[in-house]
């Protein structure tokens, strides 16, 4: 199967220009795609044009990932409706040099001797502005930038010559790398289509080159809401920003309307499962009671994701903490095998109520109604432990008077405390 081929089936595919084919279908060709280290950590957002990448590089292509040392210093205005906040260079150098990190993890497995990391300030920290007027600026004609879509959509709200530019440093990167590294594709999500075709037109005309170009559709939720997001903002593929938990969380719960297309995007499975799971999705949708399966399908994508991107080790704890939340028959040794990342995602996940260090030790029934929302009373909570409704980390409390001491924290910090089979609190010592 071709690399288009490969996009068409999975529903990757949104545009090309003419000839691409043919170019491909000749000998193993080298593409890029270009990230702006905007951000302190790559997003799964950024992910669909990653696993763009892998299909290139699984179909036995070369690869630049071209990070945007200078163009991050500009700011992109497609897809934007205001101008961005500028970043400063020392915030924006320490992105790249994490985000490079990230891209060569993520890209591993074999890949990496196909794949060079390039950028993009490179091409421009010995030009002085005469020069990037004269041999970039007289590249492209004003209507031919004003006639992209990235720069008719800010006319009303208001764009700057600094954004305006941008096509333009785009347009000479690829410019640069099909002379310097032997790049003739760009790919990219397809609200870069305007910035990419000028990078073609670079080509053409000021080295006489045929350069080619290949888009994915912007993918959204099925509400229409943006794909990357959760409640809780943006999905990192950092663990410290987004934990494993969490992470693995987004696609358990994900609307059953979108499990087949992050499918298609996603899974690495052969093409024959990947479209049986989608058939099942869509009899489910359709009417039919396929919920078991359909939830079945969902973990299998999330621990095949959350693997992927944080390991085996990461996937584990994912698992485990789903199932301390969630599932039935968790224990106290399960709950110690824990490590503290893994107590950090609980927080915002589940009620939690920080207490000082100083006031331990500390009775049970005062912990639970004045140090916490649990119970409203002491009374209350004596009458809970009394039923045998109160467990502290996975083990079940029979004495009224208990103490809550530093012993009973978890790497000294943490403890976790059920009042019945579905309400659970963490207790931080602060």
């Amino acid at each position: 199967m071709t690399f288009l081929d490969e996009l068409a089936w999975r529903g990757m595919l949104h545009q090309l220009t003419p000839g691409i084919r043919e170019h491909l279908s000749e000998k193993p060709r080298k593409a890029y795609i270009g990230f702006d280290p905007t951000a302190p950590s790559l997003t799964i957002g950024n992910y669909v044009q990653v696993m763009l990448l892998l299909h290139w590089l699984r179909a036995g292509h070369g690869a630049v990932v071209l990070f945007g040392g200078a163009t991050g210093r500009i700011g992109d205005p497609s897809g934007k409706d205001q101008e961005r906040e500028l970043k400063t260079y020392e915030e924006l150098d320490g992105n790249l040099a994490y985000q490079r990190a990230q891209m060569e993890r993520l890209l591993g497995g074999g890949a990496g001797a196909k794949v060079q990391v390039v950028n993009n300030h490179d091409f421009y920290r010995e030009m002085n502005v005469l020069d990037f007027l004269r041999d970039v600026g007289k590249t492209l004609t004003v209507s031919y930038m004003m006639s992209k879509d990235s720069v008719q959509n800010r006319l009303e709200t208001g764009l700057s010559f600094t954004e305006f530019s941008y096509q333009l440093l785009q347009g000479y990167d690829f410019q640069r790398l099909y002379a310097d590294y032997g790049v003739t594709v760009q790919m990219g999500g397809s609200d870069q289509w305007g910035n990419i075709t000028s990078g073609t037109e670079f080509v053409r005309r000021n080295l006489e080159g045929k350069a080619y170009a290949v888009t994915t559709p912007l993918l959204t939720k099925a509400d229409g809401s943006k794909f990357g997001k959760s409640a809780e903002g943006n999905v990192w593929l950092d663990e410290e920003l987004t934990s494993p938990y969490d992470f693995y969380q987004f696609w358990l719960r994900a609307d059953d309307a979108d499990v087949a297309t992050y499918l298609k995007y996603f899974s690495l499975r052969d093409k024959e499962a990947i479209l049986t799971d989608c058939a099942i999705v869509e009899a489910h949708l359709g009417g039919e009671d396929r919920y078991r399966e359909v939830t079945e399908i969902k973990t299998g994508l999330a621990a095949e994701l959350t693997e992927r991107i944080h390991g085996a080790a990461g996937l584990q704890t994912a698992e485990r903490v789903t199932n301390l939340l969630w599932g039935r028959g968790a224990t106290g040794a399960d709950l110690r095998a824990l490590d503290a990342r893994a107590f950090r995602a609980l927080r915002g996940n589940i009620p939690t109520f920080g207490v000082e260090r100083g006031l331990l030790p500390m009775g049970l029934p005062e912990l639970l109604s004045e140090h916490s929302e649990v119970v409203s009373s002491k009374s209350e909570a004596r009458r809970a432990v009394q039923g045998n409704a109160i467990a502290i980390n996975k083990e079940k409390v029979a004495d009224v008077e208990r103490q809550i001491s530093t012993a009973d924290l978890l790497h000294d910090r943490y403890l976790l405390l059920e009042n019945g089979k579905k309400k659970r609190y963490l207790f931080e010592v602060l």
